[in-house]
């Protein structure tokens, strides 16, 4: 699969993308949203790779890489996650790596999954659930037209303190 814009293309994850997918995976900033409690291993995250090319409508979920168009470096993850045919939804998930945010990466792949949740995968709606004090999240998927629909109270519990998340909707077809 190869989702290809004019910075960025999402791709499948590659064995090659292990060292990368490590440093994410054991960025204890990302911890937070990811539900992450402690390090993975880089033989856990092998078997994960190695695994990860099933068929979405099989294991609910599909992560791309979201790499550069120039030279296919890793800039980040875009997840697809909770899928389901019968209600024609998922959830959606973004990481983009620290040195490579606030450059339009995040923006350009939530605009190709969106194109490819629409016309490939026919799906109705995609929802995204994020913090509330991560303003610049809910501006990017606001600036995509996902609408806040509702909120989570006290609904992550981090570093002895709860925080809200905020439920945000994108109807991708109005039948």
């Amino acid at each position: 699969m190869n989702l290809v814009g004019q910075q960025i293309r999402l791709r499948s994850l590659e064995i090659e993308d292990l060292d990368f997918l490590y440093t994410i995976e054991n960025d204890e900033s990302f911890w937070e949203i990811s539900g992450t409690q402690s390090p993975f291993s880089k033989d856990i995250l092998k078997e994960y790779i190695q695994n990860a090319k099933q068929d979405i409508s099989e294991v609910g979920q599909y992560r791309f890489v979201i790499s550069s168009e120039k030279d296919d470096t890793p800039l980040g993850l875009i997840d697809l996650f909770d899928f389901s045919a019968q209600h024609s939804r998922a959830g959606v998930g973004i990481i983009v790596h620290p040195d490579h945010q606030n450059k339009g990466f995040g923006s350009e792949a939530l605009s190709l999954l969106i194109s490819y949740c629409t016309y490939e995968l026919r799906l109705h709606q995609l929802y995204a659930d994020v913090l509330e004090n991560n303003t610049v999240s809910i501006r990017l998927f606001e600036k995509h037209g996902f609408q806040k629909v509702g909120i989570k109270k006290d609904w992550i519990y981090f570093h002895k303190s709860f925080k809200n998340e905020i439920i945000l909707q994108l109807i991708l077809d109005e039948s």
